[in-house]
């Protein structure tokens, strides 16, 4: 599943591109919208983001985990190697003395990652601040083709910004399109 990324200038539109993405096959729980007017996308009963998707939650969760780990295998051999409670200590503690700081580092990590945007989220930031609404949605493999097709025709307005391949992968970068930057560059110069 690919998350496709769309950015819309209203509210009005927003609906519209649910009400249409419904038309052709897409189930709502696979649209999710980021902007500043939570209560205007709830009126019009429009699914907005969650934390997950919001905040740096996983990715800050899998990089203190990984330097939780480091920390904890480097005391373990310290402490195996030095002996400094003597050489009668279970290999198990040890073992534990790993997976706590791993749980630690992972804790950390995450408290970090849930008080910064979303890192995929950072170029769009200056939009939504502006008024605009970002439309993330989830296609299945297939259905992509048919998604541009119906927004190119019904939603000029909503521009496609980037596509995250993985979306379930927080280290995972978004492609950018640049086709319409390209198409109206060509129109100027002519």
């Amino acid at each position: 599943m690919k998350c496709m990324y769309y950015l819309a200038p209203s509210l009005v539109s927003t609906h519209q591109v649910s009400e249409d993405l419904h038309d052709v096959g897409i189930e709502s729980w696979h649209v999710h919208v980021i902007c500043k007017d939570e209560a205007g996308l709830k009126n019009e009963k429009i699914h907005s983001s969650n934390w997950l998707e919001t905040t740096n939650l996983l990715r800050g969760g899998f990089i203190g985990a990984n330097a939780g780990f480091i920390v904890g295998v480097l005391i373990a051999g310290g402490l195996l190697l030095f002996a400094p409670f003597g050489p009668d200590i279970p290999t198990i503690a040890y073992v534990f003395m790993v997976v706590v700081a791993t749980g630690f580092g992972a804790w950390l990590g995450g408290m970090v990652g849930i008080d910064g945007e979303n890192q995929k989220l950072r170029r769009f930031h200056t939009a939504i601040e502006k008024g605009n609404y970002l439309i993330l949605i989830y296609a299945r493999k297939g259905q992509g083709e048919k998604i541009k097709q119906m927004m190119r025709e019904r939603h000029p307005e909503a521009r496609h910004v980037a596509t995250d391949r993985h979306y379930i992968n927080p280290f995972g970068r978004l492609q950018r399109h640049r086709r319409r930057r390209q198409e109206n560059q060509a129109i100027r110069t002519e």
